[in-house]
């Protein structure tokens, strides 16, 4: 194996990619969609990786406390000032943008820049000139040569999710059909592209149809199958099929059937390599093994044996790959973010304040005995004097270059290629505009001591370490040691929270020893982020499936926002009280979400008003065309022997101009939009603009789609569209939130009048099931149910504290508890299970960031005190600036828990006497939670808890006021109390060795 090859040459206008910006992984708004966590080639964890190596437990414990005071900056003020704009940083630095481009090779290869010389058969470049392909671009000019000559290739490239990357060549390989001579006469595909989800195969299937017209016959077939075992034993595979499309899951199943379908595979295509290992990897090996045990037979012996992987990030899975799987591959990666985690460079990330940079900088300097060659990076001049004039201060010779700097840029190239002694710093202070003049590439260390201004700048400071990445596929290498020779260092402060998601992201990729600390910082960060979303409709995948895979991402809220959430949009008449209604779907959106209406049994005002606008709109003189359109006016519109009431949504400024135009419009009693032409809409007379939108959205929830997909198979879609369109259905619902509504069971029934009777024709549910396409999903609602919680406390807190006052709970305001409870929640309530606790435990990506910390720290018993009267006891928990409480009743328990700052709060109390769970509630108010528990018996209870806790204490000061101002004669209260009164001091005494409470 030859050793790694890096190039940075310049390329072509019409060649050249925006690779460099779109793969961010530090910046949220350039992440891909699909990045999941991943480690360097090496499998080992421990050998990647030691933050900071040799640094001494006091040092660490320092460095620990400066993360912990910028969390406590953090909290004064979340995340809200701190926020720098992409775009003014991004035109800071536009000189410092390259016209080259990076690639690291395993072997070296012969890039093809230019389509007429690329190794293509003729007609295919025919076809693809004929298609106004402008390519080959970077990526495609580097995996091009050697997947047509049938080597193994592992392409790792922000274009790594672009079939066309493979394709051409996979296509001009099998035109050697001499090749194939030697393999069995039967039937069965010579290449399988295998694809993360059925939408990509479909995509890359019509890529391939659409270019394999112009070679020989090779019939390539899509294949998806569900979980129904007929149906993958009835697919029939094509005479002549020699390439299939297909997804891991499928593919297994239809092999189970099809046990000959790797006796002729030659070719073997992973697309989107990293989503495949991280939805499906125990799949991909399984086709691995497979696809190795059909090669090893003698007859396959001189046969083509190819695997091509391409993606977008760096997997850990991806080295057992290349390790086990592949022959001598060809390793294309074009980011130096992704080359670095391959290469083994250590990931350092240090938390700190922006005032207390430099003292952390000479820490890290101090304990860093391997680096010889060490790069400063800052984002300004001044900084960078600051920085060096803080070295020289403290002994540390370094080198300054920035454009104002005396020193030319010689003279520090001189200086930085003498050779030292092992164990000498060459320390260089620059700016980031200095990088390319300098041409750097063997630095062993990188210090961002400023945040990169963008991940093409990140990129290049990583770049100036080069030489140093592992190739870790060539043998002897050494990377199984304690250390990696290239290290990079990013200090992090306030100022760069809104990067923190993206830093995490990419210390998990990396394999990164992370600090504690950056679980909180990435929390708040999000939830600041989420914060910025409020006027943004909920997630739409939140609300179908419970969880959203894309949440660092995806544009759309992902908390309750009670003023838009809240179903005071939707009529009282419309939406009843939770239970059994008529539903008619008229637009179906997918399997399970559809928009339409909720049928009044008793009186269907919207029948009657749809009535009365096509007896209106017969008469041709009220056929009157609107002059001027305006934005959010309601029109008529015909349609199909029918008037519709529809809003104008959208209006084009450059359509505006012309006599007729399209706009948006939305059917409001529908819920679908379309595009139509202005002249079509009719004027809507008021009084048939008075009943509100009837189109409400209904959810049929607890089913998803099989294999980790989240998108329905439109097989399933267009059967439930021919099934459920514009028919009665009965329904249960389950939640109310907003306009939605979700569903669970919707029945189609049909009443046989001869017979008095109904049957059950199908239940929607079921139906999905029945496919083998959908899969039970029991979190859905109780996900959604977390999520409205949160809205449940806030509705809590406005209107209990008008019951509770800071004394005392009378007994007439804990008897009205429970109905406060139920009017706060009716929007987001359920008919069948209970509200949990945690409002982002739905969300895979926050709960691992914000629960993650709580699991490294141990549970904080509070300080409780009680008191009581004739029919309640009330419990003070005092804990300051509560984030998320959760408070369960059982007759005989009481169970608090409560977070606080990054401490976790939990009281498992078992009573002294039975309570009225129904009747007991819990708010909070000021710096304390109050736990209001109402007796089951009129009694005074001598102590709260069956077991003493030095904890929990008897409040005096209370006991007082009883005295004074309780509805009780003094001589019963005085012996009401005197019981506790004795016991609290028996177990103070007994107690008086033990650690204090506080």
């Amino acid at each position: 194996m030859k050793s790694p090859v890096l190039f940075q040459e310049k390329i072509c206008m019409n060649l050249e990619t925006d690779h460099a910006v779109s793969t961010s992984f530090l910046f949220k708004k350039g992440l891909h969609s699909h990045q999941v966590s991943s480690t360097g080639l090496n499998g080992s964890t421990g050998s990647i990786v030691k933050a900071m190596p040799g640094l001494p437990f006091k040092e660490n414990t320092t460095l620990s406390l400066h993360a912990g005071r910028l969390l406590q900056f953090l909290n004064s003020d979340p995340l809200k000032t701190h926020f720098i704009k992409d775009e003014q940083q991004f035109q800071n630095f536009q000189n410092v943008s390259t016209k080259g481009d990076f690639v690291f090779l395993s072997n070296k290869i012969e890039p093809s820049s230019v389509l007429e010389t690329a190794p293509l058969f003729d007609d295919l470049k025919k076809e693809l000139i004929r298609k106004k392909f402008l390519g080959p671009n970077f990526t495609e000019s580097y995996c091009w040569p050697p997947i047509a000559r049938g080597c193994d290739v592992l392409a790792i490239s922000p274009q790594g999710n672009d079939p066309l990357l493979y394709v051409p060549p996979v296509l001009t390989f099998l035109q050697s059909e001499s090749c194939y001579k030697s393999l069995p006469s039967r039937s069965g595909p010579l290449a399988l592209i295998v694809c993360p989800g059925w939408k990509k195969a479909q995509l890359t299937f019509e890529l391939l149809k659409t270019y394999s017209r112009c070679s020989r016959p090779l019939h390539p077939m899509l294949i998806i199958v569900g979980q129904n075992r007929e149906e993958a034993r009835n697919v029939k595979i094509h005479r002549g099929c020699e390439v299939i499309v297909t997804t891991p899951y499928s593919l297994l199943r239809l092999f189970e059937h099809h046990s000959l379908l790797f006796l002729r595979l030659c070719h073997l295509v992973f697309d989107e390599i990293e989503i495949l290992f991280s939805e499906a990897s125990e799949q991909v090996f399984t086709i691995l093994e497979y696809y190795r045990k059909s090669i090893i037979i003698e007859e396959r012996l001189y046969s083509p044996h190819q695997i091509v992987a391409v993606g977008t990030c760096w997997n850990r899975h991806i080295a057992r790959l290349m390790k086990e799987f592949m022959n001598d591959p060809y390793l294309v990666i074009t980011t130096v973010e992704e080359a670095s985690i391959y290469g083994n460079v250590q990931q350092v990330v240090q938390l700190c304040l922006n005032s207390e940079r430099i003292a952390v900088l000479l820490r890290i300097l101090d304990f860093t005995p391997n680096v010889q060659k060490m790069l400063i990076f800052t984002n300004s001049i001044n900084e960078a004097e600051m920085v060096h004039q803080a070295l020289k201060s403290n002994s540390v010779f370094s080198l300054k270059i920035h454009k104002e700097s005396k020193f030319n840029f010689k003279t520090v190239l001189e200086h930085w290629t003498k050779k030292y002694s092992s164990g000498t710093h060459v320390v260089l202070v620059l700016t980031d505009d200095c990088m390319q003049s300098l041409g750097i590439t063997d630095a062993t260390c990188v210090i961002h001591f400023s945040f990169p201004p963008s991940p093409r700048i990140f990129g290049q400071r990583l770049h100036n370490m080069s030489e140093n990445f592992h190739n870790v596929l060539e043998k002897g290498s050494f990377v199984d040691q304690e250390y990696t020779k290239a290290r990079s260092v990013l200090l992090l402060t306030e100022n760069d929270a809104c990067h923190a998601p993206g830093v995490l992201h990419y210390l998990k990729r990396a394999e990164a020893e992370i600090p504690p600390e950056l679980h909180d910082f990435t929390a708040r960060a999000l939830e600041a982020e989420e914060e910025k979303k409020l006027e943004r409709p909920l997630c739409i995948y939140l609300k179908t499936l419970g969880f959203c895979k894309n949440r660092r991402v995806c544009p759309d809220r992902h908390h309750i926002n009670v003023q838009t959430d809240m179903s005071q949009n939707v009529p009282d008449k419309i939406t009843p009280t939770p239970g059994c209604v008529t539903v008619v779907p008229l637009h179906i959106v997918n399997a399970t979400n559809y928009f339409g209406r909720i049928v009044d049994k008793q009186k269907d005002q919207y029948a009657i008003l749809a009535e009365e606008i096509n007896e209106y709109f017969k008469k041709p003189s009220n056929n009157v065309s609107v002059e001027k359109v305006e934005k959010l006016t309601l029109y008529g519109l015909y349609e199909e022997t029918f008037f519709h009431r529809v809003q104008v949504l959208e209006i084009s400024p450059k359509e505006e101009e012309k006599l007729f135009f399209n706009v948006t419009i939305k059917y409001i009693d529908e819920g679908r939009m379309s595009q139509v032409e202005s002249h079509r809409l009719l004027e809507l007379p008021a009084r048939f603009q008075c009943l509100p939108p009837q189109a409400v959205e209904f959810i049929v929830c607890s089913v998803k789609p099989i294999d980790n997909e989240i998108e329905w198979n439109p097989r399933v879609t267009s059967h439930i569209y021919h099934k459920i369109k514009g028919k009665p259905h009965e329904a249960k619902m389950v939640l109310t939130l907003g306009n939605t509504i979700w569903v669970d069971p919707m029945v189609r029934v049909t009443r046989l009048s001869n017979l008095k009777t109904s049957v059950n024709e199908y239940n929607v549910r079921s139906e999905i099931l029945s496919m083998g396409l959908g899969t039970d999903n029991p979190e859905h609602i109780k996900q959604l149910q977390k999520l409205c919680r949160h809205v449940k406390v806030v509705s809590h807190e406005k209107k209990l504290e008008t019951f509770i006052k800071e004394e005392a709970v009378s007994p007439e305001n804990v008897s009205n508890l429970p109905n406060i409870q139920e009017s706060a929640t009716e929007s987001c309530r359920s008919s069948q299970m209970t509200l949990e606790s945690h409002p982002y435990d739905g969300v895979a990506e926050v709960k691992e960031a914000e629960d993650s910390t709580l699991h490294q720290h141990k549970c904080f018993y509070p300080e409780i005190k009680w008191f009581q009267n004739e029919e309640t006891v009330t419990a003070k928990v005092k804990i300051a600036s509560i984030v998320d409480y959760k408070c369960e009743f059982s007759k005989e328990k009481v169970v608090f828990s409560a977070c606080s700052g990054d401490k976790l709060y939990l009281a498992d109390m078992e009573l002294h006497q039975h309570i009225l769970a129904e009747k007991s509630a819990c708010v909070i108010k000021d710096k304390e939670a109050i736990i209001v528990l109402t007796k089951e018996k009129r009694e005074s209870w001598c102590k709260l808890l069956k077991n003493k806790n030095s904890h929990v204490s008897f409040d005096f000061e209370h006991w007082e006021d009883f005295e004074d101002k309780g509805p009780f004669p003094v001589g019963v209260k005085k012996l009401h109390c005197t019981n506790v009164v004795t016991e609290e001091l028996m177990d103070s005494s007994e107690d008086s060795g033990t650690e204090s409470d506080d």
